[in-house]
């Protein structure tokens, strides 16, 4: 163990002041050097010291303009945190798209870009992500921003490392090692992790979209497959080997149903994207948010339609009554192809959700749609690239 008076020490505690200076910013907005020192129990002068630093690397300024809170004795200027040259890169890779966003320090997006993938069935290969992902990286650097980090959201179950897709159905992956793919890339100057994309969703949701008033909620993917991103008092919840919220599998389906993974049952098989299609009778557009806004044209004249998205919500409703029974949220936020389509499936749910909860009565978790489209993921991803900044790990 390293002594903490050593200057390996010192420094470990330097990046950990400098991440509780950043994520107060982050989290209360501007304040003066005094202000900063009480919300983070720092002394003024560590403070002081922290703030210089940040703002030579152009992360904060001290602003003349913010009215700093009436007190006594001479005003002090008031720190804001700018940050924006400094960029978290978020990427995400799915059946048929591929998207990048990149968000600075504080909270403002960059970039977004998405373009389809089209793989005339065949499992997708990394190249469309490999391209988008050094084409936006270049563009920003050559800008004169900085990208810290990157991270990259996929539908499957990631290892503990945060670098190996562990298994992907629906892209047809095995233990990939996708962020070793990304780094040889970025010629090794961008370290890369990977995430679930339920759980990049979930936190750019509860960061940046429909459940920043709550703490506990449960984010829904609405893509080929299903999975969930759970957050429990602010914080998300992994399971014991990182794979929670793999919802998409649970055998709750129709029994006949055959699933992406191989299997009967799944209930993604009766409420992914592809089983809505089937159930309309109409084709797949170039993304699930595009196809989704061709059948809900279709549904407001057609009722035939609009009777399968009925059913269709019934059998959401009935998963999410298992899910909300267990995990108790505060709200319930879906994603992807099922916010075009929230006006003739969430009446069904939230009915079935008020059925089967015995909690009712007491508490009933509110069905909520998502506000971020088809970015959330890559959103969620580009914070999770900004987190070891946040937390100290990473130098500025």
């Amino acid at each position: 163990m390293t002594p903490t008076g050593s200057p390996a020490g010192t420094e470990q505690v330097r990046r950990q002041n400098t991440g509780l200076v950043l994520r107060a910013l982050r989290a209360e907005g501007p304040a003066t050097r005094t202000e900063l020192a009480r919300r983070t129990g720092l002394a003024k002068a560590t403070v002081g010291t922290i703030v210089g630093e940040l703002a030579i690397v152009r992360a904060v300024t001290e602003d003349d303009s913010v009215s700093p809170a009436p007190g006594r004795g001479r005003p002090g200027k008031p720190v804001t945190l700018t940050g924006e040259s400094i960029l978290g890169l978020g990427l995400e890779v799915n059946v048929d798209y591929v998207a990048a966003v990149a968000l600075d320090l504080a909270g403002r997006v960059k970039v977004v870009e998405t373009r389809p993938v089209a793989t005339a069935g065949r499992p997708p290969s990394t190249r469309q992500l490999v391209e988008l992902a050094t084409d936006v990286r270049s563009s920003l650097v050559a800008d004169g921003h900085t990208v810290v980090r990157a991270t990259v959201a996929v539908p499957g179950l990631v290892a503990h490392d945060n670098r190996t897709v562990s298994w992907a159905p629906n892209l047809g992956w095995v233990s990939r090692e996708l962020a070793a793919e990304l780094e040889a890339a970025f010629d090794g100057d961008c370290p890369t992790a990977i995430d679930n994309d339920a759980n990049c969703a979930a936190l750019a949701e509860a960061s940046h979209g429909a459940a920043t008033d709550v703490r506990d909620s449960l984010y829904l993917t609405g893509t080929i497959g299903i999975g969930a991103g759970i957050v429990q008092h602010g914080q998300l919840l992994r399971g014991g080997a990182g794979f929670a919220g793999e919802v998409g599998h649970m055998p709750i389906g129709d029994p006949a149903a055959v699933c992406g993974c191989g299997r009967l049952g799944c209930w993604e098989a009766s409420v992914g994207l592809r089983a809505m299609l089937a159930a309309v009778g109409m084709e797949e557009d170039a993304t699930p948010l595009q196809t989704a806004v061709s059948v809900a044209e279709r549904a407001a004249t057609d009722e035939v339609v609009r009777a399968a998205l009925e059913v269709l919500g019934l059998d959401l409703g009935r998963g999410l009554a298992t899910l909300a029974a267990v995990l108790d949220p505060a709200a319930i936020v879906l994603g992807g192809y099922f916010v075009p389509l929230g006006e003739y499936i969430v009446p069904a749910a939230q009915a079935v959700l008020a059925e089967r909860i015995p909690s009712a009565a007491i508490h009933l978790p509110e069905i909520r749609l998502s506000t971020l489209g088809i970015h959330a993921a890559a959103l969620g991803a580009a914070e999770h690239a900004l987190a070891d900044v946040f937390s100290g790990a990473v130098s500025l």
